[in-house]
């Protein structure tokens, strides 16, 4: 029996990167990346706590605390962890109907669930979260988030705005005669800066240059619209700790929000670490990111903190700003302290429509609405998973949403199995049976994909294209056997052949079956490859192959060899 190591699961990028040397001047690019984060994403943390229905300072401390613990106790070089949109339904769902007492508990219970996925090696299973999925609950996220902030954004007169989305539109609609025409200035006035300001600068929010502007402007002329100060009094300027008051007989009643939130996180700090992988050239530790956002939901919470995860807009600043190391993410968490401690009162004066503005800026950024675009035109089953889950998210509640797109997905995955069983044998379109690949010339690499090229084998494909030796100068994927891909499959199929292409390397494909001809002409990827380098049989594609060698096509040497890819 193999012997335990706590490394093989956890093992924080932090203490590595320390291991390995860390050079002053990499300090100094990380120092100055971490105090304008700091500095620019304060204020930006409380939008979020304010759309979850919670104070202000929690954003603040959920910045701070959690921050600190997911660069100290993560598994990536540059992740900035925080409060987040994704988070804000399901909060404000748990704080209305179990209190803040009820969020500590249910956020504390996440993070112990987030320590196990970790532990019993979950992180990478996560690649079996089909697209569309992700892109519905999202949307339907941003949908929600967006509608919450209408009465802000107005300056509407509503005593209580109800829960549901029809209702809640109802309502707005009725009030419309009490519009506060200063709060929708300043709601259109801090879209158009925070959209205008990103396309100068992509290092300083636009959203951060906003809520000076208007927090300063509302200020000096007295301008009557509601203000963080009044809505909510003053901010605390503090840490302290704050221990939940516990009744056993309704900890089940947090499972089920704890799970959505134990899920919702592992997702979301997965995939912005590996965007941030992509960014940097580098591979996070995901197993050991889980075990570090877990702890640190465990731990915020004390402080009066909420859900945190990995935050791909404030990871990609600190990337663009130079942070290379966790120490970047520990710095501006202390930033963000000092300037709570120092400054954090200020805050109080940030109007509620700029705020709502903010927000709706970052609903229209989470809403995905050309991937949404996109699914709708591919697979009916992608667009049944798509569109259920939307809707479930919208009208319903997140937790149900995911748990029925889960289920729907496995669901759907197998009818395809069933339904292309018998077409596996009846449309293999590449007969050749030729095994031996010696006399293939140098330049050329084989591949076979064997198996429906679905979500969960996507990812790995991908991986396995990478890292081409300069000497391949074509790459022959055989498909004879896959019988059908899903949009999963097709936007890691297309991004795959992207990053080849931009090396340099030719793309023929052989034995590709009407179905995924079909997937292939509808996302476009028979464009990226051009129709003239697909063909029906593995002859053809390999006389093309040799054609454009003697072309003039192929450099240096290369050992020939058949990949063998079987997803199944």
């Amino acid at each position: 029996m193999a012997k335990f190591d706590i490394k093989d699961v956890f093992y924080p990028k932090f203490f590595s990167v320390l291991k390995k040397g860390y050079t002053k001047k990499q300090f100094t690019k990380d120092l100055f990346s971490g105090i304008i984060g700091g500095i620019v994403w304060l204020p930006l943390a409380i939008p979020f706590a304010v759309a979850s229905g919670v104070s202000p300072d929690k954003g603040i401390v959920t910045a701070i605390i959690a921050g600190f613990l997911i660069s100290l106790l993560g598994g990536s070089r540059v992740q900035i962890g925080g409060p987040t949109g994704a988070f804000v339904i399901i909060i404000a769902g748990v704080v209305s109907q179990y209190g803040l007492d009820g969020l500590m508990i249910s956020t504390i219970l996440a993070g112990i669930f987030m320590i196990m996925f970790g532990l019993l090696k979950l992180g990478s299973l996560l690649r079996f979260i089909p697209h569309p999925l992700v892109v519905g609950f999202t949307s339907g996220i941003a949908l929600t988030i967006f509608s919450t902030q209408i009465k802000d954004a107005l300056g509407l007169e509503i005593a209580n705005v109800p829960a549901g989305l029809v209702d809640k539109w109802g309502v707005y609609f009725e009030s419309l005669g009490t519009t506060n025409y200063w709060a929708l200035g300043i709601t259109v006035a801090t879209i158009v800066i925070s959209l205008t300001f990103n396309k100068l600068t992509n290092k300083i929010p636009g959203s951060f240059v906003a809520i000076i502007l208007v927090s300063a402007l509302v200020a000096i002329f007295d301008i009557p619209v509601t203000t963080i100060e009044s809505m909510f009094g003053e901010i605390k300027g503090s840490l302290a700790l704050s221990i939940p008051e516990i009744h056993w007989e309704n900890v089940g009643n947090y499972v089920q929000p704890a799970i959505t939130i134990a899920l919702l996180g592992s997702i979301e700090s997965l995939l912005s670490a590996v965007v941030a992988d992509g960014m940097i050239g580098s591979h996070h530790r995901s197993n050991t990111e889980l075990i570090g956002q877990g702890i640190a939901n465990i731990i915020t919470p004390l402080f009066g903190g909420i859900p945190a995860t990995g935050a791909i807009a404030r990871t990609a600043t600190n990337i663009k700003n130079g942070g290379r190391t966790p120490v970047a993410g520990i710095v501006h968490a202390i930033t963000l302290l000092l300037i709570m401690l120092c400054l954090g009162n200020y805050a109080k004066l940030i109007p509620m429509s700029c705020l709502a503005g903010i927000l709706i800026v970052v609903a229209y950024n989470m809403s995905e609405w050309r991937s949404f675009a996109s699914i709708l035109r591919g697979s009916p089953y992608d667009i049944i998973i798509l569109l259920v889950t939307f809707f479930l998210t919208v009208l319903v509640d997140l937790t149900v949403a995911i748990e029925v797109g889960i289920v729907l997905a496995s669901l759907m995955f197998m009818k395809r199995m069933a339904d292309n069983g018998e077409a596996i044998l009846k449309n293999d379109l590449d007969t050749n049976t030729m095994e031996n690949y010696d006399d293939i010339p140098k330049g050329i690499e084989i591949y076979e994909i064997s198996g429906p090229f679905f979500f969960g084998a996507a990812k790995h494909f991908s991986e396995v294209l990478k890292g081409r030796p300069d000497s391949t100068k074509i790459l022959i994927i055989r498909m004879r056997h896959v019988p059908f891909m899903d949009e999963t499959g097709e936007r890691n199929f297309q991004e795959a052949i992207k990053s080849l292409q931009t090396d340099n390397k030719k793309i023929i494909l052989s034995g590709v079956q009407p179905n995924v001809r079909k997937s292939l002409d509808k996302s476009r990827i028979s464009f990226l490859i051009g129709k003239g380098n697909i063909h029906d049989n593995f002859d053809a594609a390999l006389a093309h192959a040799k054609e454009a060698l003697n072309e003039g096509k192929q450099t240096g040497e290369l050992t020939n060899h058949k990949l063998n890819f079987n997803p199944k």
